[in-house]
């Protein structure tokens, strides 16, 4: 169990409570979920930031919270469940989101993590 400082900053206490290391790492990716019609919505995005267990994400499609997903490495061909779990802000190239598997893959990224 963690234990943190009262005086600790908020950042530091966030980044200690994380599970494993990130890593900068621009992935290319393929996102699928429900749409509104009957055939799944799916859109070109890449990652920003990589983790055994998620990642950081930017779409060109704003997403809701909790939105189930499957996401296709395309550097690799591995595909994963996913659902967001973050909603950053609007870059010029799309949303930011906070996406974690749900069944995490250590070989999924193709990187040492």
């Amino acid at each position: 169990m963690m234990t943190f400082r009262k005086d600790m900053p908020a950042e530091a206490k966030a980044r200690e409570s994380r599970r494993g290391i990130r890593v900068n790492s621009r992935v290319p990716v393929v996102i699928e979920w429900d749409g509104q019609t009957s055939t799944p919505a799916r859109e070109k995005a890449h990652t920003c930031v990589v983790n055994r267990y998620g990642c950081l994400l930017v779409a060109p499609q704003e997403l809701s919270l909790e939105q189930q997903l499957r996401v296709t490495n395309l550097v690799n061909k591995r595909s994963i469940d996913a659902v967001v779990v973050w909603k950053g802000k609007q870059r010029v190239e799309g949303w930011e989101l906070g996406v974690e598997l749900v069944n995490p893959d250590m070989e999924f990224w193709g990187l040492e993590l």
